[in-house]
């Protein structure tokens, strides 16, 4: 592997000697350096490698990587700067000629996971629901049994907006999806069937991890005598659709003000198939969602007999299903609106 990172370094400065404009060199950059690139190719083998070899042949991965970045920087810097007066009038462009051929884009990746689930609960018998960004108080955490005096509202940093005049339902950019649950209820009435996904906005210190916007999908069904049972089949089936027929789920207990009982949702590895790696920090496990059986007073708000209905809820992270799916390991890049990130999908 060493032998192939030298060559690697080696192609990359030779091709760099033919390169001459910037599309060029965004092309080379893409194939080197991109998400199927070659360096991400043989970066792949490193879990096949000795124990100790690994950190050797990763801190050579690494100075590699770094030396060709500056090179291409560098030679991005060269390019920019290289246009004098004379050229830059030979390229002057006549805008009366016909254009070229136009290219068309894709899907974003967020859209592409969305539809792929959306899909799914349409053929299990969900309807697709929408809510407004802009919420009152009330639906995001009131209804969903979250009173001002809860201590899980001061774990949801809100943006809220000025120009109410009414102290007690403030408007706010939800912190979730939840709220349609309530508004779901109360227009359709029940039996239900609906999965809500959409953004979400929370006053986050942005990192590698953490964005003030993200994006949720959840669920909710609500019928006569439902069950956790019901609950694991639908769950089981989503997994299956994302990471493969081998994948298995496990719920483990977890509070949520909004259900009782509630689970913390984990899905066996789609990396190592659950024999522990990075990805999953060596527990053969991702979490991937939280659920549970549909609180009664959130029933009540929802205008529901909770003595004659029950339900449960569940909610991903639609964002981090993207990350782990695409092994993308900086959540800003995905709401960036960066070209050359969104033409590796």
């Amino acid at each position: 592997m060493q032998d192939k990172l030298q060559q690697l370094k080696s192609k990359v400065l030779h091709e760099l000697k033919a390169i001459k404009n910037s599309d060029a060199l965004r092309d080379l950059e893409v194939k080197y350096l991109g998400r199927k690139g070659e360096l991400t190719e043989i970066l792949k083998g490193l879990k096949d490698l000795a124990n100790e070899e690994k950190p050797k042949i990763g801190a050579l991965a690494n100075d590699v990587k770094k030396e060709i970045e500056e090179v291409i920087n560098n030679a991005k810097w060269e390019i920019d700067n290289a246009l004098s007066d004379d050229a830059a009038i030979k390229e002057k462009i006549d805008v009366t000629l016909p254009s070229g051929l136009a290219t068309h884009g894709h899907l974003h990746p967020l859209t592409q996971v969305q539809k792929e689930l959306e899909e799914l609960f349409k053929s299990l018998g969900f309807f697709v629901a929408t809510g407004p960004d802009l919420e009152s108080e009330w639906f995001n955490f009131d209804a969903l049994n979250i009173p001002a005096s809860h201590p899980a509202r001061d774990m949801q940093d809100t943006f809220f907006v000025d120009g109410n005049s009414d102290t007690n339902n403030r408007w706010l950019l939800r912190t979730q999806t939840s709220p349609v649950q309530i508004r779901s209820m109360l227009q359709y009435g029940v039996p239900l069937r609906v999965i809500v996904p959409g953004k979400c906005f929370r006053n986050e210190a942005t990192d590698a991890r953490h964005e003030h916007t993200f994006h949720q999908l959840e669920g909710l069904m609500v019928d006569k005598n439902i069950s956790l049972a019901n609950m694991k089949a639908i769950l089981e089936a989503v997994a299956k659709k994302l990471y493969g027929e081998s994948t298995k789920i496990r719920l483990r207990p977890k509070f949520y003000p909004f259900v009782e009982p509630g689970v913390n949702g984990e899905v066996t590895c789609f990396l190592c198939r659950g024999t522990g790696c990075r990805v999953c920090k060596q527990t053969g496990w991702l979490e991937i969602f939280g659920a549970g059986m549909v609180h009664p007073d959130v029933l009540r708000a929802g205008g529901v007999n909770p003595d004659e209905y029950s339900g449960f809820a569940f909610g991903f992270g639609l964002t981090r299903l993207v990350m782990l799916k695409y092994g993308i390991d900086d959540i800003r890049l995905l709401m960036s609106g960066d070209k050359r990130f969104l033409d590796q999908f």
